[in-house]
Formats: structure tokens, C-alpha cells, sequence
């Protein structure tokens, strides 16, 4: 199973203080991570900043070294995660963002997003 990690989902961890790989085996059973080259250019861009957002995306893009980078024609990340799931490249996305969720869930795509304070849980379509 492919699971895409989007950009909220990889800076989880400073921002809701998820431990988002042992969520993730928590969740879901043998997978592999994946994240959309635009995620990878979005973190670039947005660790160059201050404050807990700059530490956030500097840590999710550490963490994107963990996964597999998936190719596209999208520019934006968003737009990317969507492409990708409804391609099929992505058997679930990993998300905190609400608009993508939906998106996602449109294309009948699984998504993984939080739960209570620290805690993963899968939304199926």
C-alpha cells in the first residue's frame, strides 16, 4: 500500500506533536511511503522561515527523506496529492489539511488525518 504524506502531515510532528511514523505503523499494516516532488519544494520553501512553522517544515523535510519522491505535472502540492491519488499512485493520503481532505475522499481515496490530540485515524470515502 502507498501511503502519500502531504505537507501538513510530514510538519505534524512539531505542530500537534504526532509521532508520525509509529502512527503510521499503528494505523496501517506493510506500506510505503511516498511524497509528491511538490510537497519536497513546498517544505524547502516554507523551512527558510521562523518560527514554529520554519522549524516545522524543517523537520517534515527531513523526514520526506523517509519516502519514496513521486513525479508529476502539478505545480502546487495540493493539486499534486489529488492528481496523484486519482491516478491511483496513492492508496491512502496522509493529511491535516481539511480542502485536500475532501478532495481526496472525493476521488475514493482513503485518507489518514488526526484524532484527538496526538492520534491517527483512517477516513474511508
Amino acid at each position: 500500500m502507498t501511503v502519500c504524506l502531504d505537507t501538513s502531515a510530514l510538519m505534524m510532528p512539531v505542530e500537534c506533536d504526532v509521532r508520525l511514523f509509529e502512527e503510521l505503523d499503528r494505523v496501517v499494516d506493510d506500506h510505503d511511503l511516498a511524497v509528491p516532488a511538490a510537497v519536497v519544494t513546498e517544505l524547502d520553501s516554507l523551512a527558510e522561515g521562523n518560527g514554529e512553522e520554519g522549524t516545522a517544515a524543517s523537520v517534515g523535510r527531513d523526514l520526506a527523506d523517509r519516502a519514496r519522491v513521486l513525479d508529476h505535472e502539478e505545480s502546487y502540492a495540493d493539486d499534486a496529492i489529488v492528481e496523484l491519488a486519482a491516478e491511483g499512485e496513492c492508496d491512502c493520503v496522509v493529511t491535516n489539511d481539511r480542502p485536500l481532505r475532501d478532495r481526496v475522499l472525493d476521488r475514493g481515496v482513503p485518507v489518514i488525518g488526526l484524532r484527538g490530540q496526538n492520534k491517527l485515524a483512517i477516513t474511508q470515502p
